[in-house]
């Protein structure tokens, strides 16, 4: 077998590796001196200044002028120029779809949501509203189709994100085994990442949210959907076939025998989610002969948390059996995984009332279970979780190649 090269310590390839760590602090730090950059990286002054040098050539810094002296010279301040493009969050849901644009450190400079309702929801027609709302957005901000850099896309749906497909998306027409990201390249001339949405909520809340400091932790979403986002050591863990934290296909004692799969609903899922616990409502009902005032259509899944929170007893027996089952599915979890921390999100994770029976339901738990809590970021986490990703790729996007 012939010998690869490799290119380690070629100094190309050694000073792409030191323009990357000073790019990243320069987006860190926002602005700083040479000398903040040679105590921050370690690295020698003249490679700084030559790192310095390539990175205003490829006009990605600026410099600021003259800094504050500390009684000697004063400081040649420079910073990295986030306005020279955008990143986009993008979240796919059954009812809606969402957008966030940023620039590269991560400001928001503007959003959009674009109702399904009544529209047509197949992959083709999906990724054309897309394309029409981010040319709505790019024109508001005065920014060219050129200076989008990534986009990252959320869905709700086994992702594969090395090679950019969704397996399969119920609520939506014909999204079954959809090269998504192959589908946008072809509309959108950047860096396209595919992935799902409750990992990107997981992502979200590490990075400006309720898991900051958490380095292992399990965000569980409860919503019109059920699922999970594993962050371990810091990162979103996908498994070996991309289905970790799939909670909806649990088989629990009493609930389920059945086998996953794929394209149907996990049995959690038409007992946890919002759907689940309106139809449980409405038989409940029925089954004592109450009358309920208004239509199906008017109640929500939240209208009957409430109810048991104000003390409805036959809101208060639906909520009590979905918190039995949460709180399986956080022992468990957490007997496997043992994370530092378990949040729960979601218009149903989230609400007092479910949250309050779930930590009466783990007071005798004497290990594993941690940190119980909700998350912060409410229904934007999916797309602050697309920004961080997005802002974690951006530096090599920046610097592709070597510097020559």
């Amino acid at each position: 077998m012939r010998k690869k090269s490799v290119p380690i310590g070629r100094p190309s390839v050694l000073r792409h590796t030191n323009a990357l760590s000073i790019l990243t602090l320069l987006r860190e730090c926002g602005s700083c001196s040479r000398a903040d950059l040679v105590r921050a990286s370690g690295l020698s002054a003249p490679t700084v200044t030559n790192v310095v040098k390539d990175l205003l050539s490829e006009n990605l810094i600026e410099p600021l002028g003259e800094g504050e002296s500390s009684g000697g010279r004063p400081p040649d301040m420079i910073r990295f120029k986030a306005e020279r493009g955008c990143i986009l969050a993008v979240e796919i849901s059954a009812d809606n779809i969402s957008l966030l644009l940023a620039d590269l450190n991560g400001n928001e400079l503007d959003s959009l949501k674009i109702a399904l309702a009544s529209r047509k929801t197949t992959p083709v027609a999906i990724c054309g509203y897309i394309e029409k709302a981010v040319q709505n957005l790019l024109r508001k901000q005065k920014k060219t189709r050129e200076q989008l850099l990534i986009m990252v896309v959320g869905v709700p749906a086994i992702a594969n994100v090395e090679d950019g497909s969704v397996l399969s998306i119920s609520t939506l027409e014909g999204w079954r085994a959809v090269p998504l990201r192959a589908m946008l390249n072809k509309i959108f001339n950047c860096l396209v990442i595919i992935e799902n949405d409750t990992n990107l909520a997981a992502q979200g809340e590490h990075y400006c949210g309720a898991a900051q400091t958490e380095q292992d932790f399990v965000f569980i979403s409860i919503g019109a959907n059920v699922g999970a986002g594993i962050v371990l050591g810091g990162r979103i863990h996908h498994g070996s076939q991309w289905s970790a934290g799939e909670i909806a296909y649990l088989r629990l004692p009493h609930i389920t025998r059945r086998q996953p799969t794929i394209h149907e609903f996990g049995e959690l899922e038409t007992v946890l989610t919002s759907s689940g616990i309106l139809e449980s409502w409405h038989g409940e009902n029925r089954n004592a002969g109450r009358s309920v005032k208004g239509s199906s259509k008017e109640m929500t899944a939240v209208d009957v948390l409430d109810l048991a929170r104000a003390g409805d007893a036959h809101a208060q027996k639906i909520i009590r059996q979905r918190a039995d089952i949460v709180s399986d599915i956080i022992v468990n979890l957490s007997l496997i995984l043992n994370p530092g921390l378990v949040l729960l999100g979601g218009e149903i994770g989230s609400h007092p009332i479910l949250i309050g029976s779930v930590l009466k339901q783990l007071e005798g738990s004497e290990f594993a279970v941690t940190k119980i809590g909700t998350g912060a970021l409410g229904p934007r986490a999916v797309l602050w979780g697309a920004v961080s990703l997005a802002l974690d790729a951006i530096s090599g996007v920046l610097l592709p190649q070597p510097l020559a």
